[in-house]
């Protein structure tokens, strides 16, 4: 495994405490971030991390000891750690408290034995092709104990007005962390990142790959872990939501700059079945002059039955080259589906099986090995990478899940015991969530290694902590078409970005939009695209997903693409053309987003509590969310013929608001009523803010993000304070950025003279420096 984490500086001495037979370091990583163990074993243990990529160099800290307490001072923290009950807490250099370990309930630890499996001479395979794609199962494998670990629970205390968000993207629709449990682990609809975020300053980071429950209920406030070799976690501390994602960078990586047209709209289904169709959706998007940058090859690209096989099937992709060439002539890019997991049969699994890079179900490669990695890009590219393709999706990146079958969902806690033990049989204990990220390591590297002229983007349906620094896009997974499903995706998506893993999606229109016997196809609307209450639904998850990362259609039982929601001149597809519009029109700010992200540890979506900490009503905001500082974003989760022609929209203290659509101004910190009508959702605008948009002409005359530019602009500020936005350029595609090819325009706002002023810096290859700007101030 390519993990990098150096060991800890020997510089200075660790500071380290015992009691009885427990044993606690603290290690300083910068002046804000300090990383804290627990162990039953004296030393601490070196092993490289597959999280943490960050040496501990860090000096500039200093050390006291009294009768009770060991005292770590930086220039941003102070920690405290109790010789007695080993007890941890954080203060500012103030004395205000950020965090604290509960006093009354120490760290626990118990020994367990780390089990694993391997193959026998007995051993069969059981094959089966399901909804979710090929699984194979091996039975009669030998069970053997190969080594000790512990199992831990690392209790919290936690103050009363604080709020935690984080651990991923669920399928609950949680969203304050407060008062509710999670469970941390991988499946279809869980893409779990084991890290919480508080408002109260702090975010940690847990470095485990574990079974892992986070509890703040009856049970207490806890976070337990299944099996690993010792407790190991990061505190760190940011009065604001980029200096968190700073710290966080700063540990695990710095997110990569997707390409541009990642930004336009997506189309998929599952899906499309040759070449010929591919090409004949493209032209009727050009021809309908609906602005399109992708489309995506679902499952089954492969000859016959042999699943998983990264080649083109002739007989219905002749001449991949050609097909992406022509996609390429009209400007759409073309991304396509590859699995972990191959059928038997294939050249492709017999290459894997003669190296002895299978996992024990001789299906699955096995991710966590260097060499294997390298074997299946080898594939990818020779097979599919050189016909000129421009995007991965990762599909079933937890390829162990158990529960995907019969009639009535499992319970939660059944679920876990089935997808774990499933896990379990082929990957190590304290390995079974980090699957996808030594997957997503292994696309990245392979495609970097190979090119520079094309930015690497992966769609995976897992994730974990780092994964973002392989340039992945996580999605919800493959929910159903239900109104109630459609409310948890706002929760999902702000609790996946709070983490700091910046890029996520979902299915538009959901995946299953019928109803059949297995308990996950529960979709409400079994006639799909000719059912107006579907279209009505598909519209108002269009509208959300407009403002999101990656804006993508995709879904099975029906088809997605815009035609087949009615014709111009009717109410529904006229307004699926007028958010894609607005999502080209917003493009200059997203992408300026996406650049932040990269240079500046900045975000593209949030919860509006860590943009608004001291508002206590903000933290249970779960139906809204924030689209960089500026844009607050409403999505009707709710049909019309429900009787709700309004919707309710919280606007946060601390700042006026602008309508989007009318400009008008509200006061924040109070609940509005908003029209619910099918043709707009709720949009506000922090006052106080700059929003650069795409001229109308130009996205008028767009077929692709590759028609718009930022020369010119409609710029809209929003007045109420002094502010600023900072204008990011590059060329688009390729790694030039790296080597400083980007340009940047500081836009500054003076409320008090009214009067915008702008500066630029940088340059690359085709930037033009000259802008057209249209000013509008907005009171």
């Amino acid at each position: 495994m390519d993990m990098s984490k150096a060991a800890v500086s020997t510089s200075r001495p660790v500071p380290q405490i015992e009691s009885g037979g427990r044993f606690l370091w603290l290690l300083p990583y910068a002046a804000d971030i300090v990383r804290i163990v627990y162990s039953n074993k004296p030393e601490l243990s070196n092993d490289p991390s597959m999280i943490v990529t960050a040496d501990s160099v860090f000096t500039d800290w200093h050390q006291e000891e009294t009768a009770e307490e060991i005292i770590v001072r930086t220039s941003a923290l102070i920690v405290r750690a109790q010789k007695g009950n080993l007890q941890v807490s954080v203060s500012d250099t103030a004395g205000r408290l950020l965090y604290q370990e509960s006093a009354d309930k120490p760290k626990e630890l118990e020994p367990v034995e780390i089990k694993k499996t391997r193959s026998t001479d007995n051993d069969k395979l059981e094959m089966e092709v399901t909804v979710d794609g090929l699984r194979v199962r091996a039975q009669d494998l030998e069970t053997y104990v190969d080594r000790m670990a512990c199992q831990f629970r690392l209790h919290f205390e936690f103050q009363e007005n604080e709020a935690l968000f984080g651990l991923g993207s669920h399928e609950e629709g949680i969203g304050n962390l407060r008062g509710t449990h999670q469970y941390v682990y991988q499946q279809n609809m869980k893409a779990s990142v084991p890290v919480l975020i508080s408002t109260n300053g702090y975010g940690l980071l847990f470095d485990s790959s574990c079974l892992m429950t986070f509890r703040d209920d009856y049970s207490g406030s806890y976070m337990w872990f299944e099996a690993t070799e010792q407790l190991d976690y990061y505190f760190y501390a940011g009065t604001d939501i980029r200096q968190l994602n700073n710290a966080y960078y700063r540990l695990t990586g710095i997110p990569p700059m997707l390409p541009r047209w990642a930004f336009g709209y997506v189309q998929s289904k599952e899906r499309y079945i040759d070449a010929a169709e591919m090409i004949e959706v493209a032209k009727e998007y050009r021809k309908r002059k609906v602005r399109l940058d992708c489309l995506v090859l679902d499952w089954r690209s492969w000859e016959g039955d042999l699943w998983g096989e990264k080649v083109f099937d002739n007989s219905r992709f002749p001449d991949p080259k050609a097909l992406v060439q022509e996609l390429h002539d009209m400007n759409v890019r073309m991304m396509i589906s590859i699995w972990p997991n191959m059928a038997p049969g294939g050249t492709n699994s017999a290459e894997m099986i003669e190296k002895g890079y299978m996992l024990g179900n001789m299906s699955t490669y096995n991710a966590f090995d260097d060499n294997a990695r390298k074997t299946y890009w080898d594939q990818a590219s020779r097979g599919l990478f050189s016909s000129g393709l421009d995007a991965w999706w990762c599909d079933c990146t937890e390829p162990f899940e158990g529960d995907w079958k019969g009639i009535i969902k499992p319970e939660p806690e059944a679920r876990i015991a089935i997808n774990c033990d499933e896990a379990r049989r082929y990957l190590d204990p304290a390995l079974i969530n980090a699957y996808s990220l030594l997957h997503s390591q292994g696309i990245y590297a392979g495609q970097r290694a190979e090119t520079s002229a094309k930015r690497v983007i992966n769609l995976t349906r897992s994730s974990y902590a780092g994964q973002h620094r392989y340039a992945t896009i996580t999605w919800s997974g493959d929910t159903a078409a239900t109104w109630d499903m459609f409310k948890t995706q706002i929760t999902a998506a702000t609790n996946f970005c709070v983490t700091g893993e910046p890029y996520w999606t979902m299915d538009i229109g959901a995946f299953f939009t019928a109803r059949k016997e297995q308990w996950f196809w529960a979709g409400k609307f079994n006639e799909g695209c000719e059912d107006p209450a579907y279209r009505e639904f598909y519209l108002r998850m269009y509208q959300f997903g407009a403002f999101l990362p990656m804006f993508r259609s995709h879904g099975t039982d029906t088809p997605r693409e815009i035609w087949r929601f009615g014709e111009a001149g009717e109410v529904i597809y006229d307004t699926l053309v007028k958010f894609t519009r607005l999502r080209y029109r917003l493009l200059p700010y997203i992408y300026a987003l996406a650049g932040q992200v990269t240079l500046d540890s900045g975000f593209i979506i949030a919860p509006p509590a860590m943009l608004f900490p001291d508002d206590v009503k903000a933290h249970d905001i779960s139906d809204s969310f924030m689209l960089g500082d500026s844009l607050l974003i409403r999505p009707i989760t709710d049909p019309l013929d429900s009787g709700n022609d309004t919707v309710q929209v919280y606007l946060p203290a601390g700042s006026d608001w602008y309508d989007f659509w009318t400009d008008k101004r509200y006061q924040g910190g109070q609940t509005i009523e908003v029209q619910a009508a099918l043709e707009s959702i709720p949009v506000f605008v922090r006052a106080g803010s700059i929003l650069p948009l795409a001229e109308i002409s130009q996205v008028e005359a767009a077929n692709s993000t590759d028609d718009i530019n930022s020369r010119s602009l409609d710029l809209k500020i929003y007045a109420g304070s002094d502010c600023k936005f900072s204008l990011y350029e590059d060329a688009g595609d390729g790694y030039g950025y790296e080597q400083g090819e980007y340009a940047v325009t500081e836009f500054i706002w003076s409320e008090q003279d009214n009067l915008l002023k702008w500066s630029q810096a940088g340059s690359f290859p085709g930037y033009e420096k000259d802008k057209k700007i249209r000013q509008t101030i907005i009171r």
